[in-house]
């Protein structure tokens, strides 16, 4: 009885849910089925790290993108793929500086000791004669050689050397961006703005020099050109006192007069071949070196020397020095090459010895032999 009317109750219970008791027992026959079943264990699969191998194939046109060539070799299967990707960005090419000489194409020029200053100038001051001449005539940028000029007029001025100067604004550098140690409001006697001008070619010293001049700066340049006017400096041409313009010109010809009248006085001739000077703007110590490392080799005997550069003009050297008991006078204009000019001094110096005229001799008579 209790067997039936449970009966009866599950009947009703399917009828309202709209299941018929055959679905339920499938139902239940299936979970049962399936419940009894283990669910499979899944295995961790662990995929491989392709090997690739990549080269650079070929550029594009416009060089801003590369095709890369890529080889990936998976589960033993090789594939290859080609990739777009940006290119490195190249380094811009630089075209060397073309001096004023080189434009002039005196860089074409050929002598046989291969020199690398399209100018040279020698002379034996005993007696005026020409030893080497290469481009001797041709007005150039001549750098901070000019400042050679603005100590013999500053010298002949006869102002009073022990007066302070002071550096402003206006001596600093607004062409070139040149450095200099000394800083605007720094204050040095006349004297020694004209030591570290000629000794270590100070810009800023040889502006204050000009500047204090009677008349201002314009006196000044109009006082140094009218020097080299009474020198016979012809081809000589000053806009300023530092050498900082190109439009500082000059031959090598004339330089060599200039080199002969400064040497005049010994004061250019002590301050130009220091090899070191310590000056004290303002209380605070600076130390000077010289522009040229020749002032300090004991194989040199210089009785006067200035160096130049400016991209223009070049690497420039003028000298006085003793070679075998002679004075000998040195112009080199428009050197390529940080030391060229230093260089350029050394074999010119060899040559003028005994030895390097037999070596000279030989090469002309095998030439000789040649042609």
């Amino acid at each position: 009885m209790l067997k039936s009317a449970l009966a009866i109750f599950t009947t009703l219970l399917f009828t309202v849910s709209g299941i018929s008791p055959v679905q339920a027992q499938t139902a239940s026959t299936n979970t049962k089925k399936t419940s009894s079943k283990k669910a499979p264990v899944k295995k961790a699969v662990v995929a491989k790290r392709p090997v690739t191998h990549s080269r650079v194939t070929k550029a594009s046109l416009d060089n801003r993108e590369k095709l890369v060539r890529k080889v990936t070799v998976v589960k033993g299967k090789r594939r290859v793929a080609y990739q777009r990707v940006s290119a490195a960005p190249s380094m811009p090419v630089v075209p060397p500086v073309m001096t004023a000489g080189d434009l002039a194409g005196l860089n074409l020029t050929q002598d046989p000791l291969a020199l690398k200053s399209n100018v040279a100038l020698v002379i034996d001051q005993a007696n005026s004669q020409v030893l080497f001449e290469k481009n001797s005539t041709v007005a150039l940028p001549i750098a901070s050689v000019t400042k050679l000029m603005t100590s013999l007029v500053v010298v002949e001025a006869r102002m009073n050397m022990e007066e302070v100067l002071t550096v402003t604004d206006d001596d600093v550098d607004r062409e070139k961006h040149s450095s200099s140690r000394l800083r605007v409001g720094a204050q040095l006697s006349r004297d020694d703005m004209l030591h570290i001008a000629l000794m270590s070619s100070e810009n800023r010293a040889a502006s204050a020099l000009g500047r204090n001049y009677p008349g201002g700066l314009s006196s000044f340049v109009a006082a140094m050109n009218a020097k080299a006017r009474s020198l016979g400096m012809m081809d000589t041409h000053y806009v300023d006192s530092t050498g900082l313009s190109s439009q500082n010109v000059a031959s090598a010809r004339d330089l060599a007069k200039l080199v002969v009248a400064a040497y005049q006085y010994p004061i250019i001739r002590q301050y130009s071949t220091d090899s070191k000077y310590q000056v004290e703007p303002s209380g605070h110590a600076l130390q000077y070196n010289s522009s040229n490392r020749l002032t300090s080799s004991k194989d040199w005997d210089i009785g006067l020397q200035k160096t130049g550069f400016i991209n223009e003009a070049g690497h420039c050297l003028v000298m006085m020095t003793r070679i075998d008991g002679r004075p000998i006078v040195m112009v080199f204009l428009d050197s390529k090459g940080r030391l060229s000019h230093v260089g350029d001094a050394t074999r010119m110096r060899k040559w003028l010895t005994e030895d390097g005229q037999q070596n000279l001799t030989r090469v002309k008579m095998v030439r000789a032999d040649q042609g």
